[in-house]
């Protein structure tokens, strides 16, 4: 059986997710069920969890996804576990994405605006909204220098990669040249060669020969911070 809180919880995170798709935000909870701190939010989510009932989505803050949900009123003769009703899902391909809902990416290090520099490799990750995504398979990188300041992209800045080994005539991509180096450049071709050009003046094109330069992703979306 559920406590009355854990069901009113339940029925406002449903209400919340059948009217709009998102998922209602911890503060919002705990409003709705008049609580004086979110940690009582968290022990009921915490306990509708063991029970079955919910689950949060992995990598995804405040994403909750109900399972099952139990009826108001129990008829006569029936028991607890007669009580709980299986949640109809939706089909994925078009259940919402939360506006809060936050997915965490690879954090790869940094990665030259400029100068082709080392691409790092480490095992950081980067919460990103959800909606900055496309489909497929990303990562993020802190961009360092000003090569590409005109088209929007500063030093600082974290660069929303999608994986992909190849790219159409003007992506900006990221192109790791000799097998080492990484820079974040608009891709061109000429003849036989790759031309990797920046977004500022003040540096020149960079050409390399096609067997060089291998495509590791191109740009989806960016993310900067406000210090």
């Amino acid at each position: 059986m559920l406590t009355a809180k854990q069901h009113e919880l339940l029925h406002f995170i449903q209400q919340r997710l059948d009217t709009s798709g998102i998922s209602p935000s911890f503060e919002e909870m705990k409003e709705a069920l008049g609580l004086k701190s979110k940690s009582g939010i968290h022990r009921l989510i915490s306990a509708l969890e063991e029970r079955g009932f919910l689950r949060r989505l992995p990598n995804r803050a405040r994403a909750l996804e109900i399972l099952k949900v139990p009826e108001a009123v129990r008829p006569a003769g029936r028991s607890d576990r007669d009580n709980i009703v299986p949640l109809r899902k939706a089909p994925p391909a078009i259940t919402p994405i939360a506006a809060n809902d936050v997915i965490e990416v690879p954090l790869h290090g940094k990665i030259a605006a400029g100068v082709p520099i080392e691409a790092f490799e480490d095992h950081n990750n980067l919460a990103v909204p959800a909606a900055l995504l496309g489909s497929g398979e990303h990562y993020a990188l802190e961009v360092s220098g000003d090569s590409m300041v005109e088209a929007g992209i500063f030093d600082g800045d974290y660069a929303l990669i999608q994986k992909a080994s190849t790219a159409r005539e003007g992506d900006i991509v990221v192109a790791l040249v000799d097998g080492q180096d990484a820079t974040l450049k608009y891709f061109r071709r000429e003849g036989a060669m790759i031309r990797l050009d920046p977004a500022n003046s003040a540096y020149e094109p960079q050409r390399y020969p096609a067997d060089r330069v291998i495509v590791q992703g191109r740009l989806s979306g960016l993310l900067r911070r406000y210090h």
